[in-house]
């Protein structure tokens, strides 16, 4: 059974080095200016100013089975406006990747997304793998960015 542990402010370094690991190994950037952009405090300031919010709360969890982390989401529900759930970032880690884990950690995610207000979801993504992989959970394609990457929405 996948469960979902948020995390908090106090524990969010962990966090930080898990995501941008996650970015460089799944080679969703690979500048010298990404990774300062995605390691540096404007980047991650934001986040974490959002994560304390009243409305509209930044949030970060970790994907547990059995009680070892395998994975994390990043995600804000904006329940201010029509109940989008924005997914910043889902993955697995990957020592356990494959056997349909990304998709058990999405329905347990939907689940307690939900349960927090969200009626619909949203993401952009820059890969094709993750393309076909959001494709297959439901997701359409929706546009592209400012940035040129494919909007995808599951209403």
């Amino acid at each position: 059974m996948i469960k979902i542990e948020e995390i908090t402010l106090a524990d969010i370094n962990d966090f930080w080095k898990a995501h941008i690991d996650y970015l460089l190994d799944d080679e969703m950037i690979s500048s010298k200016e990404d990774i300062s952009y995605f390691s540096g405090r404007r980047y991650r300031g934001l986040l974490e100013e959002h994560m304390v919010r009243e409305k509209d709360k930044q949030h970060m969890a970790y994907f547990l089975r059995d009680g070892i982390r395998i994975g994390a989401v990043s995600y804000c529900t904006f329940q201010s406006e029509d109940g989008k759930c924005f997914i910043l970032d889902f993955w697995v880690f990957p020592s356990y990747r494959g056997g349909g884990t990304g998709h058990k950690f999405f329905r347990a995610f939907f689940e307690h997304a939900k349960a927090g207000g969200a009626l619909y979801y949203a993401l952009n993504c820059d890969k094709e793998s993750s393309h076909r992989f959001w494709l297959s959970l439901g997701f359409a394609d929706n546009g592209v960015d400012d940035y040129g990457a494919q909007l995808m929405i599951k209403k």
